[in-house]
């Protein structure tokens, strides 16, 4: 019966259902991953198909030239185990061509990717829980709503991301339910970043900064007008020492990992200034 596997690129009420299944497997995507995601790159979410049952997915979302993400990769419970997700693996890779490809890994995947020509960068660590009050850092930054992309935030996102995403921006920016803060030191863009509801709680995500004191300021922002009780999850590189920190002092715990990878050459991305992982799915 796998014999009539027909693989195809997704249209986005498939890729709906994909952020569907990633709900399933207690990836806890946001309300409005699927819109933002699916047209980053309109060819870049694949999926399988036996008859006309979609039974597998996966993305790998070229970002531009010489760099591409990949993420959703799922296969149906009751079609494991029959080669189905190699064969769209292989598929899906090929659209990215000769590119460095990221992605982040979980746990049980992680020798097969590394099977694959992925290398380990770093691990991220899903830091969740409802979070303690937390107060602004000591330095005076002005803040402010962000609700589309310009020069100064795309620059300090080149910093921590191999390639222009000015089309995601908008998108990520201007979504029904996100809340984007962008933090100031006179006229310098030191920090940004984005809360945005999802099926459990909400992520924060991405948190940018060029210091911890301009990361704790912004993350306090985003974390002000939240319901009392509400989980909150933050994405954090275990590199980051004062990531990890911050997350440490809002009472979140572990609760979730990934291995950030990369097929070819790892981009030289300053670590430091990650606070908060944008999303494990487009990184």
């Amino acid at each position: 019966m796998t014999d009539n596997f027909d693989i195809r690129v997704m249209g986005i009420r498939e890729v709906a259902r994909a952020v569907d299944w990633a709900a399933a497997e207690g990836w806890n995507p946001g309300h409005q991953d699927a819109a933002c995601f699916a047209w980053v790159d309109r060819a870049g979410f694949w999926g399988g198909w036996i008859g006309d049952e979609m039974v597998a997915a996966i993305s790998v979302v070229n970002y531009d030239d010489g760099f591409a993400f990949l993420g959703f990769y799922m296969v149906a419970p009751q079609w494991r185990g029959r080669g189905l997700g190699l064969r769209l693996w292989q598929a899906a890779l090929d659209h990215a061509g000769g590119r460095v490809v990221g992605l982040d890994g979980v746990v049980d995947q992680q020798d097969n990717y590394a099977r694959s020509g992925f290398d380990l960068a770093w691990r991220n660590i899903r830091y969740g829980g409802v979070p303690r009050a937390l107060n602004a850092g000591a330095e005076e930054l002005t803040l402010e709503i962000v609700a589309a992309p310009d020069a100064a935030l795309e620059a300090l996102d080149r910093s921590v991301f191999p390639a222009d995403r000015q089309g995601f921006w908008r998108d990520w920016l201007g979504a029904p339910g996100h809340l984007s803060i962008r933090a100031r030191r006179g006229p310098e863009t030191v920090a940004f970043g984005t809360q945005r509801p999802c099926r459990n709680g909400y992520k924060i995500g991405p948190l940018v900064a060029t210091s911890h004191d301009a990361a704790q300021t912004v993350l306090a922002r985003l974390l002000q007008d939240l319901p009392a009780g509400q989980e909150v999850f933050l994405d954090v590189p275990e590199p980051n020492a004062q990531a990890v920190a911050l997350a440490h002092s809002l009472g979140l715990e572990p609760v979730f990992e990934t291995a950030r990878m990369y097929r070819g050459a790892a981009p030289d991305l300053d670590v430091t200034r990650i606070f908060g992982v944008t999303s494990f799915e487009l990184g």
